[in-house]
């Protein structure tokens, strides 16, 4: 299983440099994680660079992958994640969420590095 971090996606939809460095994980649809999360983060950045129809083609590529909803029980583990590595709270839903599912966390996000199950991608 993958989850990729809201800045991958951006990188891979915008079809950036670094797209490449997201690719595999996003197109291997049937182990793709999306949290709800990450579709507000997308659609938030999105939305102030493309027109309406675009940003919702790019939300669209995501809602392929099995989308997570942000339950009650995702916002506890999410709470605990954060106190423990000192993350923000969309970074630690993201990241619990993919302890949750024993999944393979994607980013470029220096506030991941050297945590378990982490693909860190330094950006330069």
């Amino acid at each position: 299983m993958n989850l990729v971090d809201s800045s991958g996606w951006i990188e891979y939809l915008q079809d950036t440099p670094r797209a490449n460095l997201f690719a595999d994980p996003i197109e291997d649809r049937n182990a793709l994680l999306v949290p709800t999360i990450a579709l507000f983060e997308v659609h938030k950045v999105l939305s102030r660079r493309l027109p309406v129809e675009l940003v919702e083609r790019c939300l669209n590529v995501m809602r392929l992958g099995r989308v997570l909803d942000f339950t009650d029980a995702r916002a506890i583990a999410a709470s605990q994640i954060a106190a423990h590595h000192q993350l923000a709270m969309a970074d630690a839903a993201m990241y619990s969420m993919a302890q949750e599912f024993g999944a393979t966390f994607w980013t470029q996000d220096a506030d991941y590095q050297g945590l378990v199950g982490v693909n860190y991608f330094p950006k330069t």
